[in-house]
């Protein structure tokens, strides 16, 4: 069974013209008058100079030399401001130009590491990219090296001046409207824009981009150019420059590459992360090839080298040191997440010198790390754990438990690696029945040994349990699979998994399997986690995330997080979800955890199908928690999981003891938050009258098979029961550590040596008694 694999867990509106100046206004002037003639305009000229004799002189001479006046004054302003704009365009390129500098390749070098945060924005989780760095010379070098790159880059390098005005162009226009990071589309360009890296969606440092390519162009050799390039250019594997990137691909100094390595290298320029041949194969071997056939277009090699030349084969990329130890799950998943956000690029996380502040919190990640690493004595070494905390009102992960060590596992616990989540389903289904007005207080049979429509094999509860005439709630706190399997007769299985995608669950759920309810579906921690976090959150979904904001080096915006969630289903629907869910830590399968916690808690126990895997997911209104386990094999295959440690599969025992250890001490100080009141406005038996026994609570039937007397008491006594006991074991356990104090203290005063920790011990002083305690 291939559960266990891993998921990869996006006409012109230019310038108005001025037109030019017409006889329209003479020609309006005609058409009212009717044809024109000399003759006729003998006698208006003559009519016009009589009439004039009347009126006062130079009249109409004095008013034409105004309007002049005017049209100068209105053309001298004009012509004034284009002169000084003229001027201080020229003045600004002057400054720009003497200002700045071309420096040596060793400064060019310069690309900052991102760095990534944790939530308080100064706590730093790591950083990406080692960024291995050396500037050869390029005198030892074969030529085909330098001509790979042209061929792949700039095929005109050799006889343009190093500027391409329309790439510039078009290039600015991208950053600035588009948000993007693009540079120039020449080498000398290209050079120039790694210096400035970061910058060049701003006017200025475009700018200066510019002007440092036509200095560059002006004052340095093709040859220094190229070799510049070539020093300083990110290929890829954390490596700058040609020697650093032929060290990294294949073990060997830069002047001893071969043609086709030379090919390979320059072929993945534009994206080397993405198309390194250990990522995407078929990609690296397409621009092989393409470098090659320009290479042999352009005359710099031969058709019989163009033959001869085979893809090469690559050494394994090295892991990269700052990605050891837990933290390293984190900077690959805060990559991850912002690549397929396509804000980034793998490229621009690299070298961009970005500022990443994420959601996590660095108590809650040191605590989940804490309690995920713990292996119990008898536990298998096999076993697999995983865990996530969030936020479900804002979709922000608090932790994970991804592992123990990326460098030595890279498959994540939290979100890749998968197993079957059980019974954590059955409260998507329970949302079905509450759409469907179906009330709560319905009876079910709950008993085992049932038959349901399209399967040949009877249904059973864990252990056989019969659980008689059973409601919803009571369903739900002891995980009651009968009864669930009649919803969902009456649901569908098609509309049981489209309420979970509804819900944001992204992996595949059987629609047509009636046993999608119970869970039999692979699915990870962090797509479980996604579907609860939209119910926890009264219907509104929003989206999982670890990266709040993004920042440049200037700590200007570059993105932020998605803020604003999405309304699928109703609250009133999921406060009756809730408020089932309550029971199971209370009186249910995990009962005694909300007594525990001191605190309302919503929570649901899940066993897969054979006892492959066991799940919890727990909730108050404000912090979700959710905790996996599973047995693969060496090859991934889902085993029994077996009991350990006195913690039985079939009761998920053991992740719901790790949502208690760590949810005890994540809400330590935090207000006690009650969920929303419920109303329960569906019908007994649903609409038509065919859910369950068409019977409400007051029909309650006595428990098949002579269950004991717990399980005949009714939901609030076993709920009162339960608390009591919870309360009682913490009050034993209490008492039996004040006893095995006074034991020790008796046994260190008897025998000072008895133990190093006693505080008479021979050699201890006051100041090892304090670091003891």
């Amino acid at each position: 069974m291939a559960s266990y694999t891993r998921r990869a867990h996006s006409g012109g509106n230019g310038p108005a013209l001025r037109q030019p100046r017409t006889a329209q206004s003479r020609a309006d002037h005609s058409a009212q008058e009717g044809p024109y003639t000399p003759q006729e305009s003998r006698s208006r000229h003559a009519s016009h100079k009589a009439s004039n004799s009347h009126r006062a002189p130079n009249r109409k001479k004095n008013t034409g030399k105004g309007k002049h006046r005017v049209l100068k004054w209105v053309l001298g302003i004009f012509f004034s401001l284009i002169g000084l704009g003229v001027l201080a365009g020229i003045a600004v390129f002057a400054y720009l130009y003497t200002t700045t500098e071309v420096p040596q390749p060793e400064k060019f070098a310069l690309a900052e590491k991102t760095t990534v945060y944790y939530a308080d924005g100064t706590t730093a989780i790591g950083s990406y990219a080692e960024q291995n760095r050396s500037i050869i010379s390029c005198e030892g070098l074969p030529d085909y090296i330098g001509n790979a790159i042209v061929a792949s880059e700039n095929r005109t390098f050799y006889t343009d001046k190093g500027l391409d005005l329309k790439g510039i162009a078009r290039a600015f226009i991208n950053n600035v409207t588009k948000g993007t990071r693009q540079g120039g589309s020449t080498i000398t360009q290209q050079y120039a824009e790694r210096y400035y890296m970061g910058e060049t969606t701003s006017y200025a440092g475009k700018a200066r981009e510019a002007i440092m390519a036509l200095k560059i162009a002006q004052t340095e050799s093709k040859d220094e150019v190229l070799c510049n390039y070539m020093n300083t250019i990110y290929l890829g594997r954390n490596s700058y420059g040609i020697q650093e990137a032929a060290k990294a691909y294949f073990n060997k100094d830069a002047k001893d590459l071969t043609l086709s390595e030379a090919a390979m290298i320059a072929g993945i320029i534009p994206s080397p992360s993405t198309w390194d041949p250990a990522d995407n194969a078929d990609m690296a071997k397409s621009r092989f090839k393409r470098v090659l056939n320009i290479m042999q277009e352009d005359g710099y090699i031969t058709a019989r080298q163009h033959t001869d030349a085979k893809f090469p084969q690559t050494a394994a990329a090295a892991q990269q040191n700052a990605y050891a130890g837990p933290n390293g799950y984190l900077l690959d998943m805060v990559r991850r997440e912002l690549v397929q956000s396509k804000a980034f690029t793998k490229e621009d996380l690299d070298t961009g010198g970005y500022k990443i502040i994420t959601t996590i919190d660095k108590s809650k990640q040191d605590l989940m790390q804490s309690i995920g690493d713990t292996r119990l004595n008898d536990m298998p070494e096999s076993l697999q754990i995983g865990g996530i905390a969030l936020d479900p009102k804002t979709g922000e992960v608090l932790s994970v438990y991804a592992g123990s060590d990326y460098l030595s596992k890279q498959l994540n616990n939290a979100d890749q690696a998968l197993f079957e989540p059980g019974s954590t389903m059955k409260p998507f289904a329970l949302l079905g029945a509450a759409q469907s007005g179906v009330s709560f207080d319905t009876l079910f049979n709950g008993n085992s040994h049932q038959h349901f429509t399209g399967l040949d094999q009877e249904v059973n509860n864990a252990l056989e349990n019969n659980w008689g005439s059973i409601n919803l709630y009571q369903a739900t706190a002891n995980s009651v699979n009968t009864v669930f399997m009649n919803v969902n007769e009456h649901l569908t299985p098609k509309r049981t998994a489209d309420i979970a995608h509804e819900a944001g669950i992204q992996g595949d759920i059987d629609e047509a399997s009636m046993y999608n309810v119970l869970g039999i579906n692979a699915l990870t921690v962090w797509d479980l986690a996604q579907g609860h976090s939209t119910i926890a959150n009264n219907g509104v979904k929003n989206t999982l995330h670890m990266v709040s904001k993004v920042l440049d080096s200037h700590n200007k915006d570059m993105y932020n997080a998605p803020s604003e969630g999405t309304k699928v289903f109703d609250a009133n629907d999921c406060a009756l979800v809730q408020k089932a869910m309550q029971g199971t830590t209370t009186y249910g399968t995990a009962a005694g955890t909300s007594a525990k916690l001191g605190r309302p808690i919503a929570g649901k126990s899940g066993t897969a199908n054979d006892e492959l895997a066991s799940s919890f997911v727990g909730y108050t209104p404000s912090m979700m928690n959710v905790w996996a386990i599973w047995n693969p094999d060496g090859n991934g295959n889902p085993q029994v999981v077996p009991a350990f440690s006195g913690y039985g599969i079939s009761s998920t025992g053991y992740p719901a003891h790790l949502f208690q250890e760590f949810m005890a001490q994540a809400l330590q100080g935090t207000a006690v938050e009650q969920f929303p009141t419920a109303k329960d406005n569906g019908k007994i038996g649903g609409p038509d009258g065919t859910w369950g026994l068409a019977r409400g609570q007051s029909g309650v039937q006595p428990y098949a098979n002579n269950q004991s007397n717990a399980n005949r008491q009714s939901t609030e006594d076993a709920q009162k029961q339960a608390e009591q006991d919870a309360q009682q074991k913490a009050a034993e356990e209490e008492a039996k550590k004040r006893q095995q104090a006074q034991e020790f203290a008796q046994q260190c005063l008897a025998n000072p040596s008895y133990s190093t920790e006693c505080p008479n011990y021979p050699g201890n002083t006051g100041a090892d008694n304090e670091n003891k305690r």
